[in-house]
């Protein structure tokens, strides 16, 4: 038998066949080798085949198919584990807030730099823009502007007033997407408006952190209706980047790009080494000085999530 992996819960994985029929499924030991880098050997999108133990509705997987890309993250922020967050993927989205809670650039640099090194396309949702009013509505618009400005598609949602709401179907329409975020920014919500069979649990935010509290556990496909799947997952509150060498940041900056050959030296870092091209850009303003920050912070180890 031959299907998709639609959740795992640790030990166990939910996996769909062809006819719509959900099975509960374990590994193989094999598999548990070949998983030592990684926290889960498994994960969600995975296309995996298995068989029926014997007198038992359970199955077992006892191969994985070639995924075509993932997403993986630290399992923490000091663990030298990694966690593959899901597979198979035609874009990612992430949900982000600039207030209730805030989501710093710094953590939208390292999502979006991460799906960039795995090659999957990312959109960016600023949710709850009804409540973005007064200066941080400026600081919206600009943050907007600014990422729209590099080339990655930006909505603005609510599901109050019901904004954007639309074009946010369009793109997942058709597509296997991966929505993340921090707790709180509304992404459970997002998705019951969108899909209102869905019913996923939500939580108000804490009013004592004003930060959100998790409500998703374990990360699960659910099929769209009008076409597609999305793959929901657990608030993070941080995402510490894998296997990033210094000298291959910079290539992840899609402005920077462009620019990375012009510098005098060919093992230039663009922190301060004299004939830097991405250093004169960031003067000249064809950088922006917070995607430069950004990249700094990154490069010194400065996980500054918040």
């Amino acid at each position: 038998m031959k299907g998709i992996v639609i959740k795992s819960t640790g030990s166990w994985y939910m996996v769909r066949t062809s006819d719509g029929a959900v099975h509960a499924c374990r590994l193989k030991g094999k598999f548990r080798l070949k998983g030592i880098k990684h926290t889960n050997p498994v994960t969600v999108g995975d296309k995996v085949s298995f068989e029926f133990e014997p007198e038992s509705h359970n199955g077992v997987i006892d191969a994985i198919e070639d995924r075509k890309n993932y997403i993986i993250r630290k399992a923490n922020n000091l663990s030298k584990q990694t966690h593959i967050i899901a597979s198979n993927l035609d874009q990612t989205m992430l949900i982000v807030t600039l207030a209730f809670p805030r989501t710093s650039l710094g953590f939208i640099d390292r999502f979006i730099i991460t799906s960039e090194a795995y090659h999957i396309p990312t959109i960016l949702v600023f949710n709850k823009c009804d409540l973005m009013t007064g200066e941080i509505e400026s600081i919206l618009d600009h943050t907007i502007q600014l990422y729209q400005g590099i080339g990655y598609q930006c909505l603005k949602t609510s599901t109050i007033s019901g904004e954007g709401i639309e074009e946010l179907k369009a793109a997942l329409k058709d597509k296997t997407s991966l929505l993340s975020g921090h707790s709180g920014v509304g992404k459970s919500t997002l998705l019951n408006f969108v899909e209102p069979t869905l019913n996923i649990k939500t939580k108000a935010i804490s009013n004592y952190s004003l930060k959100g509290q998790h409500t998703t556990t374990f990360a699960e496909m659910h099929p769209l209706s009008f076409g597609g799947y999305i793959i929901d997952t657990p608030g993070i509150r941080e995402f510490g980047l894998v296997d990033f060498k210094d000298a291959e940041v910079s290539h992840y900056f899609k402005e920077m790009q462009p620019i990375i050959g012009q510098c005098k030296y060919n093992n230039c870092k663009h922190v301060n080494e004299p004939g830097c091209a991405i250093q004169q850009a960031v003067t000249e303003g064809r950088i922006s000085e917070e995607r430069f920050s950004s990249y700094l912070s990154i490069i010194s180890n400065e996980d500054i999530y918040e």
